[in-house]
């Protein structure tokens, strides 16, 4: 059902987004972090309800990644173009999901299948893609020095490369079994 609460709840994240995107680009770094705030409870929110409530979707497992990756690149983006991320870090970021996407469609024209569950290591790199957002925007907030900010910068690059390359691998298994 397209109508459960935790597709709601995605779909509210979805829609949360433009705001988000206004106040990144207007430097209103308080209501941003508030977004980012409210987005991340409707994300744990709407994972934790499907699976206690056996409300899990075809619908939803497709929405709530598209969600995550548009409040990820969105971020990435304007907060580079800010300054407050290396632009070095998103063309990482962006690349990875290029080929990644790329991949997907390459691997369904092929077996006419795509049944890619997403692997440990990309929803680490996803984790700390998202970690790195939350942590930039409290410390805009705390109004302190972001110089701790360097070494996540580079754990988030290395995690985001290895992730890629781990599905580029598994693509290239599900293509030539």
């Amino acid at each position: 059902m397209v109508g459960n609460i935790p597709n709601i709840l995605t779909l509210t994240r979805i829609l949360l987004l433009p705001f988000f995107a206004a106040t990144l680009m207007y430097e209103q770094y308080q209501y941003a972090l508030l977004i980012f705030v409210t987005a991340s409870i409707t994300d744990l929110l709407d994972g934790l309800i499907a699976r206690i409530k056996k409300q899990i979707t075809y619908f939803g497992t497709i929405l709530d990644p598209v969600a995550d990756k548009f409040f990820l690149l969105t971020s990435f983006i304007l907060m580079s173009k800010s300054g407050l991320i290396p632009m070095w870090l998103t063309i990482i970021v962006i690349s990875r999901d290029l080929i990644v996407i790329t991949g997907c469609f390459i691997i369904y024209l092929v077996t006419h299948n795509l049944d890619i569950e997403p692997s440990l290591v990309g929803k680490t790199a996803s984790a700390c893609q998202f970690l790195l957002i939350g942590l930039i925007l409290v410390t805009l907030n705390v109004r302190s020095t972001m110089t701790f900010l360097n070494f996540l910068f580079v754990t988030v690059a290395v995690l985001t490369a290895i992730s890629g390359l781990h599905y580029v691998y598994r693509g290239l298994k599900v293509a030539n079994p």
